[in-house]
């Protein structure tokens, strides 16, 4: 096609004057990525990534794969380094099987979608709005095989889900809790293996325990979650999901007003646990609380949360690690080998029953912190949360998403969500539904 960059891969080295080691070359308008000093498929697909980058950083907006060496991973690391929250891109990925072709299509319908709503304006992606367009992307997908209940405002504290409620009720907009029923069997009293949480916080100033400028300027980015667990359904529906799931979004904007809820706060949920607000920063937690909760009601074997939830996990492991926690070892283990089938990055961080002690209060049950020396945030925060699950956290995995979003672009990402972490989740599902 006319006024395309044609991009190729090359196991010869770049001439000389392209600079040692060069990744790419040019000749009219074709490129070549230099592949012949990768000796690993996982390097191959970092190098290009790095390459698409590069084609999109410098305004090369229009490119088609061609030549030989493009199989499905490398098509998909090219689409993923060739995404810009912002402008216009065309890729043709070049022949491939149909096959191929459905998978990839799924791939990069999914990722973008969660991409596309954590880049959104905080203005246009606000609670109600969220749950919506989840709700739209799965009924997309498979009509009537969906049915939900959206609860909001007021009918939340009504209902029990005292997290939500509190943590939404100093915006204008209201909070709101998102049950999506995905059900392919036919039988309306068939079982629902598994159910999948997502914090959906919207925009988070991080209340009365408020942010600087610097750290809230990201914040839309609170509800990537709950954007990764809707594409991950998405994609396992595309691969052909044939049983019942949940979707269960926890959905608000943490602000600041005379109706928001405050440090000394005590919140006590449906199962009786009392909370202590020691910090209204730590909040995705308590919306998450509600969303186990839910999940637990409706059955499900196998619960899987995901938030973006502690800055401590990316203390811990940077942009590029997803951590992973479990009281369940088994759980653990399936979704760390989820994210290493589908080249995606994950790394177990520890978590026992008695990080829960570690959460201590004067006058409710549990501190929404730990503040003591010595104690692991990531892990507290896991801690918290296991305690809304069922069965001593028997088929319960907690995804904390390090890796979700880049606060500003390197060589890989562009700046913004990343979607890393929808093949994981996806792939953990049809591991337990299977």
């Amino acid at each position: 096609m006319a006024n395309m960059m044609n991009v190729a891969l090359s196991t010869q080295a770049a001439a000389a004057h392209w600079g040692e080691g060069a990744l790419l070359s040019f000749n009219g308008d074709r490129a070549d990525i230099h592949l012949g000093s990768v000796s690993q498929e996982k390097d191959a697909l970092r190098a290009i990534q790095r390459a698409a980058r590069r084609f999109e950083s410098t305004g090369i907006k229009r490119v088609k794969l061609v030549g030989e060496g493009w199989d499905l991973e490398r098509r998909f690391a090219f689409a993923q380094g060739f995404y810009a929250a912002k402008g216009v891109r065309e890729l043709d990925v070049g022949q491939q099987s149909e096959a191929d072709s459905c998978e990839l299509d799924a791939l990069i319908k999914a990722s973008c979608w969660a991409r596309d709503i954590t880049n959104g304006c905080p203005e246009e992606i606000y609670p109600m709005s969220l749950a919506e367009s989840a709700l739209l992307l799965i009924r997309g997908l498979a009509g009537d095989l969906v049915t939900a209940r959206i609860t909001a405002g007021e009918a939340l504290r009504e209902s029990g889900h005292i997290g939500i409620w509190s943590v939404g009720r100093g915006s204008e907009r209201e909070p709101v809790l998102l049950e999506l029923d995905y059900n392919p069997t036919g039988d309306r009293h068939a079982p629902v293996v598994a159910a999948l949480v997502g914090k959906g916080i919207t925009f988070d100033s991080g209340g009365y325990s408020m942010k600087s400028s610097d750290n809230m300027l990201p914040m839309k980015s609170d509800m990537g979650g709950a954007a990764m667990v809707t594409g991950a359904l998405a994609l396992a529906i595309s691969r052909g999901l044939n049983k019942r799931v949940k979707l269960i979004l926890c959905c608000a904007e943490n602000l600041v007003s005379g109706h928001a809820f405050k440090l000394g706060d005590i919140l006590t949920y449906k199962n009786g646990i009392s909370v202590e607000i020691q910090n209204t920063d730590a909040e995705g937690r308590l919306v998450l609380a509600d969303g186990l909760m839910a999940a637990s009601d409706s059955g499900a074997t196998y619960i899987l949360d995901a938030a973006t939830l502690t800055g401590a996990a990316k203390m811990a492991l940077g942009r590029d690690y997803n951590a992973v926690f479990a009281l369940d070892e088994t759980e653990q283990q399936r979704a760390l080998a989820a994210a290493k089938a589908e080249n995606e990055q994950a790394w177990a961080l520890p978590l026992e029953p008695w990080h829960a002690s570690q959460l201590t209060s004067a006058f409710a049950e549990l501190g929404n912190v730990a503040s003591a020396e010595g104690t692991a945030g990531a892990t507290t925060a896991a801690a918290f949360l296991s305690r809304f699950v069922p069965n001593e956290g028997k088929g319960w995995v907690h995804l904390d998403l390090a890796a979700a979003y880049q606060k500003s672009g390197n060589e890989l990402w562009a700046t913004g969500a990343k979607g890393h972490g929808v093949r994981t989740i996806a792939r953990w599902l049809q591991e337990v539904t299977a």
